[in-house]
Parts: C-alpha cells; sequence; structure tokens
C-alpha cells in the first residue's frame, strides 16, 4: 500500500442528493453540530481500499490525531508511513521507500476530507451536504464537493452518539476507501511538537516547503 495515505488527503462522484429537504437539513446539522465543536482530534483508525468489483486491494491502521485549524497526523503503523501537517506544509513520510514528499497545505487539502476533519475551509462553500439514511447502525450523511477537479467524487460520513464513526470516499475509477474510527477523544489538550516534521537524515526528498 503505497498510495493509501494520499487517499486520505484528497476528495470524492456525485450521488443524488435525497428528495427530502428537511432530512438534508437535518444531515447538514448533523455534519455541521459534529465537526463545528471539534477544536482537537485523538482516535485508532483502520482503512480499507476496495476496487470496483468490492475486491479489498488495500489495508492499514493505525492513529489520526488533528487540531483545528489545518493540522494533523496520521500514523500509519503497516506499511509503516506518516502524515504531518503544521498548517501550511504537509509531509508525506514513506519508511519502507525512505523518502519524504513535501507539498503546500493550500494544495492538498482544499476540498478534500483532511480539510473537513482538520477545519481548513469552510464547509458549506466547499461541498453539498444531503441525507444519506440508516445503515450500520449510524446516521449517514453525504457530501458532494463542489469542485469538479478532485480525485474522488463521494464521501459519505456516518455518525453515532454525536461522533464521526466511518468515512466512505469514493473515487472517479471506482475505487472506495472506508476509514473507522475507534477510541475517540474529543478535544484533548494536545502538544503542538506533534504536528511539525523534520525529515530524517538521508532520506530523498521530493519537492519543497511553501517557504522554503
Amino acid at each position: 500500500m503505497r498510495h493509501a495515505p494520499e487517499v486520505v488527503l484528497l476528495v470524492l462522484i456525485a450521488a443524488g442528493a435525497s428528495a427530502d429537504p428537511a432530512a438534508d437539513a437535518a444531515a447538514t446539522r448533523r455534519v455541521q453540530s459534529v465537526l463545528g465543536e471539534l477544536n482537537s482530534l485523538r482516535a485508532e483508525f483502520r482503512q480499507s481500499v476496495k476496487d470496483a468489483s468490492g475486491r479489498v486491494i488495500e489495508s492499514a491502521a493505525g492513529t489520526v490525531t488533528l487540531a483545528r485549524p489545518g493540522r494533523f497526523r496520521w500514523d500509519y503503523r503497516v506499511p509503516e508511513q506518516l502524515i504531518v501537517s503544521d498548517g501550511v506544509t504537509v509531509w508525506f513520510y514513506d519508511v519502507g521507500l525512505e523518502q519524504v514528499t513535501i507539498r503546500p497545505a493550500a494544495e492538498m487539502m482544499v476540498g478534500t476530507p483532511a480539510m473537513l476533519l482538520a477545519g481548513a475551509g469552510d464547509l458549506l462553500a466547499e461541498f453539498a451536504i444531503a441525507d444519506d439514511g440508516q445503515q450500520d447502525g449510524l446516521a449517514w450523511s453525504r457530501l458532494i464537493p463542489r469542485r469538479d477537479d478532485g480525485d474522488f467524487h463521494t464521501l459519505r460520513l456516518g455518525f453515532m452518539e454525536g461522533e464521526l464513526r466511518r468515512m466512505m470516499l469514493q473515487d472517479r475509477l471506482g475505487q472506495t476507501t472506508e476509514l473507522e474510527f475507534e477510541r475517540i477523544e474529543r478535544n484533548p489538550p494536545l502538544d503542538t511538537a506533534l504536528f511539525s516534521f523534520t525529515p530524517p537524515p538521508g532520506v530523498d526528498i521530493v519537492g519543497r516547503a511553501p517557504n522554503g
């Protein structure tokens, strides 16, 4: 799995909105309520990627840490990879490849799930939100990017008891990425050092920081 971490940062296919404006409004309020009151987050996650036929082609697990606005850290255990953003720069560190890719956060996060979770943009300006029913004990909201230049076209968020428990992203090739969150801590105190990164000596560097 070499591209799965980047999959988290890049966004989802427009399925139709529901025919119930009241339900869509409730779905919008649900997303705004849960994410709008989020200042920081720490959780365990499991991630899987399925091809267009539903076959699992990649899987991973790790820890995600967020501090709004714009800062996040995704620690992947297997394979060992790391994504860090201080709100200005995003670093992708692939331990196995001994490579660090550096990109401006402004380029990476507009209209993406990372922007959504890290609170680095205007939710309603970036996404149209519709109700997506009940499934697996979760209340689902469907978010459709208003921009059509991303890699993904649909994002589904599953909520339970005021927490975001699952994210499902579908890309333009028909692949679906699913993230399931566990051991969720809302608004914990976090060390700002978590959101800075210095490439280890000897690794290959691709790209540069915006102010580099």
